[in-house]
């Protein structure tokens, strides 16, 4: 299993699969620093502008940014972790009251995803992938549902099996979303794309619809 950095911002959080080891590295991205320390998880590194975390704290290594800059502190915490020699990723409070951030971490998972980075997004309702030019395997929970993107223009080949709405081979757009809603109809359900990014958003209970 490959080593993962987690990025922790200050919107909605869970701690669910929170749990790095000792090869993880944990990045605190402005005020994501307040989840984990109340998660009681120290932080690697900080990343930010100070705009959310009213204090500086002290005893842990900071990256400062000035806050007129023209990325946010979840991408700049991003490419510092790929700067590291990390290629997978595991977003917590990218989401939340700010539909403006929450889109802007979807257009980082996007962009990240292009450069060949392995990289989801935990919130407290569902889990979401970005997945390139290749294939993941869900496996059911009571109530599940999930919803399947083109961020881009386009994704090719797209192929969904063991689900109420099948695809086989099919083209999605970010024009007309085709694949919201769909349901598992086994314990397993594997979605592949062949050419392109596809945001998948897995909710986990039966609230979820």
């Amino acid at each position: 299993m490959s080593n993962v950095c987690f990025i922790v911002g200050s919107g909605d959080f869970t701690t669910r699969d929170l749990v790095p080891d000792k090869n993880d590295f944990v990045i605190a991205a402005d005020g994501g620093y307040k989840h984990l320390v109340d998660a009681q998880i120290m932080p690697d590194l900080l990343v930010g502008d100070f705009d959310s975390l009213d204090y500086v704290p002290q005893n842990i290594e900071i990256y400062r940014f000035p806050s007129e800059k023209d990325d946010t502190d979840m991408g700049l915490a991003l490419q510092k972790g790929i700067s590291l020699g990390y290629s997978e990723f595991a977003l917590y409070g990218g989401s939340g009251s700010r539909a403006d951030h929450f889109y802007a971490n979807l257009q980082l998972m996007n962009r990240f995803s292009e450069k060949g980075v392995k990289i989801k997004m935990v919130t407290p309702g569902c889990n979401i992938y970005a997945l390139k030019d290749g294939e993941i395997e869900l496996s059911r929970e009571s109530g599940t549902v999930f919803s399947v993107f083109s961020p881009s223009d386009t994704c090719e080949s797209v192929t969904i099996r063991n689900a109420k709405y099948v695809l086989d081979s099919a083209s999605l757009s970010n024009r007309f979303p085709l694949g919201v809603s769909n349901e598992f109809t086994s314990e397993k359900c594997l979605i592949s794309v062949k050419k392109g990014v596809l945001l998948i958003f897995e909710y986990l209970t039966k609230d979820y619809k």
